[in-house]
């Protein structure tokens, strides 16, 4: 081997070897300051989590299960968070690609007549050319390995955001679908109401009739059964509106949404867990964290700028004046390496890095946000749990109690103690404390689904795996 030629392969191999550093930053969490349990959380703080449970075994209803199946299949934002992630992935590629060679190819077609200086004969000539080229650029200071965990990142984090937009379908589901058995619920006692109010009404009538009751209790009577009986339609409206939110939920067109059997359960008790799992559990925090590490690469990649790069070029080809003659004559070929690297940019190499470590600070201290963003919406959902047992077990009370009171109005009525008037006002106090209590027993459930999503429940699950590859050609 020539001196020459071993001190190429020397250089080389150096250039290998140092590409195993990266400048720029490499990546730590940025910290956090958490507590050792949830605001609002009554027992001791457990790892045990609800998020552990898979939500289809939390709520116990097979309608809801159907509901969100469909929705996590065929939604609108499921469909368009899985192309967002394809979308991340082949850019991801795209950055993988730079760590190796590029090769392409070039032919042309050439017919000259030079002037007679060159040429004294004046004959035309024509050449035919042919070449194969590659370049090959050394990844010395890591710049393409910064550029490939930044689009690693992006990708991972919009994998993260596609988990956050499953986890906002169950919860916007199961809340919907909760609040449209609310309604039914509603519906039920304004019905039963309007027909208790329009049978009070008809005693009444009859009784003016026949000049046993006054005009003012007639009156009373209509009024309290027309103010039930308005509430019908409204309720019905509601319903219409919250099937038609579902069905947009679901990616379907408007139609009648099933639901049959009882009321769902409200789930036993389960304990959030520990403050630190929300940092590994939910998709908003994992996908910020994320756009840190991204962000942390982009700055390795400002910080590249300033080193020259390190490229090979070779090409391999052939020239002849007859087509024919092309493969067989003429072969040319050039292998060498390039460094190119800035001299003079009037300070924007330096700027642009400043911009990488901003939009790095930016990113760390929406992640500190989106940390302590899930400790306030973990304890406000754990709050909302804990009271609205208490406002259900008062309410439930207060529905008993005045029930009693139309029992006995009745009884005192029939016994000729008292006027049919106080069986009406009893009914009048017990119809609102009837929707109060089913208010109540929705926002339990709608409590336990906002905790649920607080604490990043389900997202581990086979409902909420890795999209799949496109079929897109």
């Amino acid at each position: 081997m020539s001196a020459g030629r071993s001190r190429w392969v020397a250089a080389f191999g150096a250039a290998v070897v140092a590409a195993g550093c990266a400048v720029g930053p490499n990546y730590k969490r940025p910290p956090v300051v958490l507590p050792g349990q949830f605001y609002g959380e009554q027992a001791a703080a457990e790892a045990r989590s609800l998020a552990d449970v898979p939500w289809w075994d939390l709520f116990q209803d097979p309608v809801l299960k159907s509901l969100v199946d469909e929705a996590l299949e065929n939604g609108f934002d499921a469909r368009r968070a899985a192309a967002r992630v394809e979308e991340a992935r082949a850019l991801y590629g795209i950055a993988r690609s730079e760590f190796l060679p590029t090769a392409g190819y070039q032919g042309a077609w050439e017919r000259t007549r030079p002037d007679q200086f060159q040429n004294p004969s004046g004959e035309t000539q024509t050449k035919w050319t042919a070449n194969v080229g590659f370049g090959w650029e050394l990844d010395v200071w890591g710049r393409i390995r910064r550029l490939n965990e930044a689009a690693k990142a992006q990708y991972l984090a919009t994998e993260e955001a596609r988990r956050g937009v499953f986890l906002s379908l169950v919860s916007d589901v199961a809340t919907a679908y909760f609040e449209l058995r609310e309604l039914d619920a509603e519906l039920e006692i304004a019905n039963r109401t309007t027909t208790a109010f329009q049978d009070t009404y008809d005693l009444f009538s009859r009784r003016l009739e026949g000049g046993a009751a006054s005009a003012l209790e007639t009156a009373r009577a209509e009024a309290s059964l027309g103010q039930v009986a308005a509430q019908i339609p409204e309720i019905e409206r509601a319903i219409v509106a919250r099937e038609s939110q579902i069905n947009l939920l679901l990616g379907r067109n408007p139609q009648p949404v099933p639901r049959e059997g009882p009321s769902t359960p409200l789930p036993p008790e389960i304990p959030a867990g520990l403050p630190s799992q929300l940092l590994e559990r939910r998709p908003d925090v994992r996908q910020a964290e994320q756009l840190v590490v991204s962000a942390n690469a982009e700055v390795g990649v400002a910080t590249a700028a300033f080193f020259p790069t390190l490229s090979l070029t070779g090409l391999f080809g052939n020239v002849s004046p007859e087509l024919g003659d092309i493969v067989s004559k003429g072969k040319t070929w050039n292998v060498g390496a390039g460094l190119l690297g800035p001299l003079f940019q009037g300070g924007a190499l330096k700027r642009n890095r400043e911009a990488a470590k901003a939009r790095w600070e930016q990113a760390r201290v929406e992640y500190e946000a989106t940390v302590t963003r899930s400790l306030a919406e973990t304890s406000t959902a754990l709050v909302a749990r804990t009271k609205l047992v208490e406002t259900e077990r008062q309410r439930a009370r207060t529905v008993q109690a005045y029930r009693e009171a139309v029992r006995l109005a009745s009884l005192r009525y029939r016994s000729g103690l008292s006027a049919y008037f106080e069986v009406l006002e009893a009914q009048q106090q017990l119809f609102p404390a009837e929707i109060g209590l089913a208010q109540t027993r929705r926002d339990q459930l709608v409590a336990v689904v906002s905790l649920y999503k607080a604490v990043g429940g389900g997202w581990q699950a086979e409902a909420l795996a890795p999209a799949p590859a496109s079929t897109a050609r």
